[in-house]
């Protein structure tokens, strides 16, 4: 059957590439699997339904099945190899953050293209069976953030819109990375990553992303800079790994007395310094770490409590930069001595995403396979064990901890 390069001449419809039919890049009307029974396992794909965790109401998740979406040329369909799970996880399960539900939850989507539109693959620059790592947000494309570059804070359609925030009732249903297929929207951002690396490392570009953005791009760290991290989860060693990586002279690290392990591998992966907050003075001993300087610049990820917010005053140098991207559940800063950023001069931005180019620094980084990540992999989970794995992650479930965990819809 002839096919141009933008419709079918015999339907007039447009064109659509499919997983395993001959050649990985063979073109076919769509619709085609659907009438013919040659194709075995694609017929197959076009006849199954999806998993999906759905959560319908704050610490209320349930599995369901929804059928695969139809692709047109300018979308896709993903099928989920791996989907982090991090501190906003938690939240939203939690029902802290304000997002709609019933939803499907997932927003660090990594998988292989499945299906996609002819004028998708162009514009994305990745065919059938190309594995990509797929950006949270997907950003509107005209609002004024979008047209200045800000697509991380883009509210164009209304709201927050990105994978694993957009409710079932808006179709195809399938935006979330809790399934074993997800839907790639025309607007979809993703990153090609190399199919030899294991899923659950490759599928980190998510938090060391949000590292290269939060304690490099922001603050513009480099070399000679002293950098100190507050909080060590997955956030804090993804910022340790990218302001390494960028130069900094010192990296100081806090965290509580049961962050020990991880406190022990910020070290290996580059800290300095590590300082117990329970059992030293931080102020003093930053003070005596940076010879009375202060840190030229401090990262806050540490989740939930607001009080580490206004001790960053305190660590900050003069001139400094202090970057906040923990959440805390909309909690007000007690002892918020706003004098102390006046008579320092200190700089202090808000952190919420993670742009583009922090996920290529991320990517490039895991494939070089110069930092030991699998270390700070702790833990695989099936799709029907969601709830537990970000229980884990919260620390709800006694007698066991998790520093980076992911969900693995096909194992």
């Amino acid at each position: 059957m002839p096919v141009s390069d933008g419709a079918c001449e015999l339907h007039g419809c447009g064109t659509l590439r499919v997983r395993g039919v001959g050649a990985s890049r063979e073109r076919l009307p769509k619709g085609w699997l659907e009438r013919s029974s040659a194709w075995g396992r694609e017929r197959r794909v076009w006849s199954m339904k999806a998993r999906a965790i759905v959560q319908t109401a704050p610490r209320q998740l349930e599995l369901r099945e929804f059928p695969l979406p139809d692709i047109d040329d300018d979308s896709a369909l993903l099928r989920v190899e791996a989907c982090g799970i991090c501190g906003s996880d938690a939240e939203q399960y939690a029902g802290v953050l304000p997002v709609p539900m019933p939803v499907i939850p997932g927003h660090e989507p990594l998988g292989v293209i499945e299906k996609i539109g002819d004028r998708a693959a162009k514009r994305w620059g990745v065919d059938v069976g190309d594995r990509v790592a797929v950006e949270p947000l997907i950003p509107c494309g005209h609002c004024a953030a979008c047209r200045s570059g800000n697509y991380q804070v883009c509210r164009g359609r209304g709201r927050m819109f990105g994978h694993g925030y957009i409710p079932i009732s808006e179709p195809p249903a399938l935006w979330g990375a809790y399934a074993d297929f997800m839907y790639l929207d025309p607007f979809s951002i993703v990153h090609r990553v190399r199919k030899d690396l294991p899923a659950s490392i490759a599928v980190m570009f998510n938090p060391l992303g949000a590292g290269f953005r939060w304690a490099v791009e922001i603050p513009h760290t480099g070399p000679g800079d002293t950098v100190l991290v507050l909080g060590p989860g997955q956030r804090g060693l993804a910022s340790v790994i990218a302001a390494r990586a960028a130069g900094a002279e010192r990296i100081i690290v806090t965290g509580l007395a049961r962050d020990e392990q991880k406190l022990a591998l910020a070290r290996e992966f580059g800290a300095d310094y590590t300082i117990n907050i329970e059992a030293e003075d931080v102020r003093r001993r930053v003070h005596e770490l940076t010879e009375g300087r202060g840190a030229d610049v401090v990262v806050e990820v540490s989740a939930n409590s607001p009080e580490p917010v206004a001790e960053a005053l305190y660590y900050v140098a003069t001139g400094g930069r202090i970057v906040l991207a923990g959440v805390k559940g909309f909690k007000v800063v007690p002892n918020f001595v706003s004098d102390l950023a006046v008579v320092k001069e200190v700089t202090i931005r808000g952190a919420f995403g993670v742009t583009s180019r922090a996920y290529r620094s991320a990517i490039r980084l895991i494939e070089s396979g110069r930092v030991p990540l699998e270390k700070m992999h702790t833990h695989d989970f099936p799709l029907e064990q969601a709830e537990y794995a970000i229980r884990l992650l919260a620390g709800e479930i006694p007698g066991e901890s998790s520093i980076h965990s992911c969900l693995l819809p096909g194992s």
